[in-house]
């Protein structure tokens, strides 16, 4: 037998967004988001047809839901504030009925002794915003960073922990180079844009929380996948490996802790003529204001060897210098199509430790999706999920080595608490602790949440070797 034993005040939690779970789209103020946009547009790309609109009512239900995460061991929670529901116009003055939700769910977290972890962009670029050009438009970053700015001082003095974005990545990828977002465009001198603009963004966030005084903390949620090569030993596939970490991890890490760009990604952009619009003053701001701990979300690796495909591109896309690759034999979610592969948050834990200052950071999300998981009810109604369970403690092992080794982790949430929606993939697979029944909102912990609370209850787990 093993016991693994996490750091005293270990954050043991889990994450959601507020356009997935709280629901109430058109409800007391809230504006349009680009997801209520696209659905409208094309329903046809939501899985099942379901859209943003209802969620999983957390907006109406975050009195007993907060329960629910007192019941499963937590002792931390993050959320985002939706943009669109705060300042439903972009900019100006806040909406009180927003004011007041947000006041009153982080006040009941506070009293169930749950520390709130506090997002403020989670994919759900406001319409309005978007129609202005989105993340292109300088004129939206500055709005953001008044919008930030208003969150501090109205929440400033509760809310301990706060993130600028989560995965800025994604919305680069998916709204600029792979169409899986709005809006659905394929430039990778756009994408380059769009991506630093947000970098920026983020920096103009972390400068105005540190003049307004407040006592707590900002960072950022990176969504972080080891790039490993095909073959360690074969120089093109090491270099395919190396570019694709400087696109796919570096191009947010390194500006967030380090305060500036990787040259390779630099001489990279440079050749391809796909450079930023940017000023001496932008890279001033990013370099003065860096993060002050760090979000690691750690699903999948990242397989890749050198480029042996021929397919041409239109515009630079980060694919011309590596192709993906599948290892023989790998572990694998079937339903999400991912593989799991847990030693990566082992490495990912060396490399902050080693190459980051061993900033503090904690993972803010890991999980497995599960399609038709009504399978595994048992005769009193509860899903037996196992396999959720073995997975969680597979990867505490590696995290629990990793610490042990030095690394600065303080804490580890699951995505998600409750089963939420899940952008254009809706309710397709499941990841929570506690299962909804979307004809009647009911919920019910899983078998993996009682076991989260005992694990949280003991800070850590016993059980047998590996």
């Amino acid at each position: 037998m093993a016991t693994y034993t996490f750091p005293e005040g270990f954050w043991w939690g889990s994450a959601t967004s507020g356009p997935q779970a709280e629901g109430a789209a058109d409800v007391d103020g809230r504006s349009q988001s680009i997801w209520d946009y696209w659905f409208e547009k094309e329903p046809e790309r939501f899985f099942d047809g379901v859209g943003p609109k209802d969620t999983s009512t957390f907006y109406k239900n975050y009195k007993e839901d907060i329960k629910l995460l007192k019941a499963t061991g937590h002792n931390s929670f993050r959320t985002s504030i939706q943009w669109t529901r705060l300042i439903p116009d972009g900019t100006g003055e806040p909406n009180p009925k927003a004011v007041a939700f947000y006041n009153d769910m982080i006040d009941t977290l506070i009293a169930e002794g749950i520390s709130p972890f506090i997002n403020l962009f989670h994919f759900d670029m406001p319409m309005c915003m978007m129609e202005k050009g989105g993340w292109e438009n300088r004129e939206v970053v500055d709005a953001y960073a008044a919008y930030a700015k208003t969150c501090f001082e109205l929440f400033g003095d509760k809310v301990k922990y706060w993130l600028t974005f989560n995965e800025p990545m994604v919305p680069v990828e998916g709204g600029y180079l792979y169409d899986f977002h709005y809006p659905c465009v394929k430039d990778g001198k756009r994408a380059a844009q769009v991506a630093f603009n947000t970098m920026l963004a983020s920096a103009k966030a972390i400068e105005a929380y540190k003049q307004s005084g407040k006592d707590g903390m900002i960072g950022i949620v990176l969504n972080l996948t080891p790039s490993y090569p095909r073959n360690a030993d074969d120089k093109e596939d090491v270099e395919a490996a190396y570019a694709c970490d400087l696109f796919f991890n570096r191009s947010f890490l390194d500006p967030s802790i380090k305060g500036e760009y990787p040259h390779g990604l630099i001489k990279i952009l440079r050749e391809q003529d796909a450079l930023p619009y940017y000023t001496s003053e932008d890279l001033k701001t990013i370099k003065d204001n860096t993060v002050m701990f760090l979000g690691v979300n750690y699903y999948q690796p990242r397989r890749v060897k050198k480029k042996e495909s021929d397919t041409t591109f239109d515009t630079f896309m980060p694919d011309m210098y590596f192709d993906n690759y599948q290892m023989p034999g790998a572990k694998m979610n079937p339903y999400r199509g991912w593989e799991i592969y847990e030693k990566g948050i082992y490495d990912i834990c060396t490399n902050i430790r080693e190459n980051y200052d061993n900033i503090p950071f904690y993972i803010s999300e890991n999980g497995m999706g599960v399609e038709g998981e009504e399978r595994f009810i048992n005769e009193d109604g509860k899903i037996e999920d196992d396999y959720r369970i073995e997975f969680i403690k597979d990867h505490l092992r590696w995290l629990h080595k990793g610490i042990e080794e030095g690394a600065n982790c303080k804490g580890y949430h699951l995505w998600t608490p409750i089963d939420c929606w899940s952008w254009t993939n809706a309710y397709k697979n499941r990841y929570g602790l506690i299962s909804l029944d979307l004809k009647t909102q009911k919920r019910t912990v899983k078998k993996s949440g009682e076991w989260y609370k005992t694990l949280s209850d003991n800070n850590g787990f016993t059980d047998e070797e590996k």
